[in-house]
């Protein structure tokens, strides 16, 4: 099939597709006239690919799994893919902690804005009683 057939098959735009081409996730062919041309498997691969972004995963991560994500739903398990698996969730509950650290952060300078508008609101009414 043709780009545009698989983007229509994938709802993956023709410029992501040969993005995904050209970081080694998916692989065509070329007609005698340059086209490029997928085979009917294809369709598929894109949707692991959309599946592990989705995921947060990253292209150089997703070239490493792609082999073993053949032959329908999950992954074939393997030492590989385990560990994949498992950094990805490590690296995920550390963004989340930091993201936890950031949160905290904000909420403690939003409390410290807080208290400093009332603090200032009592003065300004301090102010307007005294005069």
């Amino acid at each position: 099939m043709r780009i545009g057939e698989l983007s229509r098959r994938t709802g993956v735009s023709p410029r992501l597709l040969r993005y995904y081409e050209e970081q080694g996730l998916l692989r065509s062919e070329r007609d005698a006239n340059g086209y490029r041309r997928y085979h009917p498997e294809a369709a598929d691969r894109v949707g692991r690919i959309r599946e592990f972004l989705d995921a947060g995963m990253t292209t150089e991560t997703i070239r490493g799994l792609l082999p073993c994500a053949q032959g329908g739903p999950g992954l074939q398990t393997c030492r590989h893919t385990v560990q994949v698996l498992d950094d990805e969730l490590t690296r995920v509950d550390e963004q989340m902690a930091e993201l936890q650290r950031r949160k905290e952060a904000l909420r403690g300078v939003t409390e410290a804005m807080n208290a400093r508008r009332r603090e200032d609101e009592a003065l300004a009414v301090a102010a307007l009683r005294s005069a």
